[in-house]
């Protein structure tokens, strides 16, 4: 328990900081696990769109010191990787049967 005024202001702020935290989180987990289902699927023009908006919902994030800037460029570069190897995953397969 916060002895002092201060004390119980900063335990009020912390939790608001903390919900809000929380949500940009979830709300990126679930972009990046869109696009990844897309991606998985072969849906390329789809997780083009979903590439997009976890990109967004990344640099939004760290510029709200939510994650680390680096952190998102990293998470982004391996989600773009994985976008071009599903786009090449279909061309692999048309020249094999070719």
């Amino acid at each position: 328990m916060p002895n002092t005024k201060s004390a119980e202001k900063r335990v009020r702020s912390s939790a608001r900081k903390a919900a809000r935290n929380k949500s940009i989180t979830s709300r990126v987990k679930t972009f990046e696990k869109k696009f990844v289902t897309q991606a998985a699927a072969g849906k390329v023009e789809d997780a083009k769109g979903a590439l997009s908006a976890a990109i967004s919902a990344y640099a939004k994030a760290a510029k709200g010191g939510v994650i680390k800037k680096k952190t998102a460029q990293r998470k982004a570069s391996r989600l773009q990787l994985a976008l071009n190897r599903a786009a090449a995953a279909p061309k692999a397969a048309k020249t094999a049967k070719a």
